[in-house]
């Protein structure tokens, strides 16, 4: 802990971070919490996966004082599966500070939040619909605010945000200390920095502090009503602990998931019309390993980070390199290996080439598998399932009727008959997915994309936003 103590981080936070199991700073977090801990204001240019929550929540908890009442800091997330987490990680660095942070987003009910900020936060970790709810509602005030940080801040553009956040800006005190962070820099995040943030120190975290190398990145070229065969293909070959599918749309985030549960995988799916209340119990199965395959589509797993993942399959190529980027950082994490395989019909080569132009990186082009190599892949499964329990050994009780068993039939046919009880045989019912129409191609790589519908209000209702079309 050595290395955290020189940035100048508090005996308490120190505790913490020991507790957490952190054992050195990231790079974000050595180039960040030095600077913000004298109080300037910060533009930070860096993706999910680069320890950017504690690079900003550490000077947080040490700039605020807890002796005082009311809301002193506020994050503004995207997403509400990302608060949620921010919020998390919050307390548990401030977990021997007294310094609490509660989470604010759209779909939880309105008076539960009220009740819970009668008890003061310091902190609150916000999505920008619901923050402004309850500035409306004069349940949250921000006279005493003594901190902003903005998190994926590009997201929260691409979703509509921008006229909330600089309403939010604008009602703060103008003493406020002000963090932006944000993968990408498009025009208007450069504009917001410019207007609201003084004299801001720049860092940014260079690509291959971003992109995992231990992450294999693959493609599949075939056509959109081969994908879905071939990804039960893939799963049967490659049996991934956790796995996660990403399609382009809610839709398609349904009709898979309803389509996996039929071929007999174990998958749930996420995305912006289910409630929180099922958005909540789906992340647990997952993190849990009660649920395999997480079927999402990029907003709703915008700034998930669940230990263990294996693979991460994009059914739909992503509509932009960046989001590319997230989606295969999902995996590959902590210093484990990972796989991204990407299904790009022809029409879609182009965006694939810009992808690899963005991130510096050739993706491998792979055979698509067939059926045998699916039955293939599901034996090699099933021997290693025979061979770990001859490791495991505790056999004693089972030897007795195998003697018996070899005494009546030769042992290869038993093995065989044994193989063939534990091979999952690939079903190959007919399952139709909505096809989608292909990116266009000179289109791919702009910030306009399709937001999910917004139901931060109180009243649940849709609520949409300048800078993205309806679907």
């Amino acid at each position: 802990m050595e290395k955290f103590k020189e940035l100048g981080i508090s005996d308490l936070t120190i505790r913490a971070l020991t507790d957490m199991g952190f054992e050195e700073p990231t790079p974000i977090q050595e180039q960040a919490i030095p600077t913000l801990l004298t109080g300037r204001d910060l533009v930070g240019q860096a993706q999910t996966g680069t320890g950017k929550t504690a690079a900003f929540g550490i000077p947080l908890l040490q700039n605020l004082k807890n002796i005082l009442g009311g809301i002193q800091g506020i994050v503004l997330t995207p997403t509400r599966e990302l608060a949620i987490q921010v919020a998390e990680e919050l307390n548990k660095l401030g977990q021997f500070s007294q310094i609490r942070a509660l989470p604010i987003y759209g779909g939880q009910d309105i008076q539960r939040q009220i009740r819970a900020l009668q008890r003061k936060p310091h902190i609150i970790v916000a999505t920008p619909g619901r923050l402004m709810d309850h500035m409306d509602r004069r349940t949250i005030r921000l006279n005493d605010i003594k901190m902003v940080v903005l998190d994926e801040a590009d997201e929260m553009l691409n979703m509509g945000f921008i006229e909330d956040i600089e309403k939010i800006l604008s009602t703060t005190p103008d003493s406020r200390q002000t963090l932006l962070f944000s993968a990408t820099m498009p025009r208007q995040i450069q504009n917001l920095a410019q207007k609201f943030l003084k004299d801001p120190v720049l860092i940014s975290t260079k690509s291959k502090e971003v992109t995992v190398p231990l992450i294999e990145q693959h493609y599949y070229e075939l056509h959109d009503r081969q994908k879905f065969d071939v990804l039960c293909r893939l799963l049967d070959i490659q049996s991934p602990e956790l796995a996660i599918v990403f399609g382009r749309t809610k839709r398609r985030v349904d009709e898979l998931t309803e389509a996996l549960k039929k071929r007999g995988y174990s998958a749930e799916g996420i995305h912006g019309d289910l409630t929180q209340a099922k958005r909540d119990a789906v992340l647990r199965q997952f993190r849990e390993g009660i649920v395999d395959i997480l079927v999402a589509t990029d907003v709703a797993a915008r700034g998930l980070d669940v230990s263990g993942v294996t693979h991460v399959y994009n059914f739909d190529i992503p509509q932009d390199p960046e989001s590319y980027v997230h989606r295969v950082g999902r995996t590959g994490r902590a210093g484990q290996t990972g796989l991204a395989t990407t299904f790009v019909i022809p029409r879609e080569l182009e965006q694939l080439r810009s992808i690899e132009r963005i991130t510096k990186r050739k993706i491998v082009r792979m055979t698509v598998p067939t059926v045998n190599d699916a039955i293939e892949g599901q034996q090699r499964l099933a021997i290693e399932k025979l061979l770990n329990q001859i490791e495991e050994g505790n056999l004693e009780r089972y030897r007795g009727r195998a003697e018996e068993l070899l005494a009546e039939t030769d042992s290869v046919s038993l093995l065989s008959a044994a193989l063939k009880l534990l091979t999952k045989e690939p079903d190959n019912t007919p399952i139709k997915i909505t096809e989608e129409a292909p990116l266009r191609t000179r289109s791919f790589g702009s910030k306009r994309r399709q937001p999910e519908h917004r139901k931060d209000t109180a009243s649940g209702k849709p609520r949409y936003k300048t800078g993205g079309y309806k679907k």
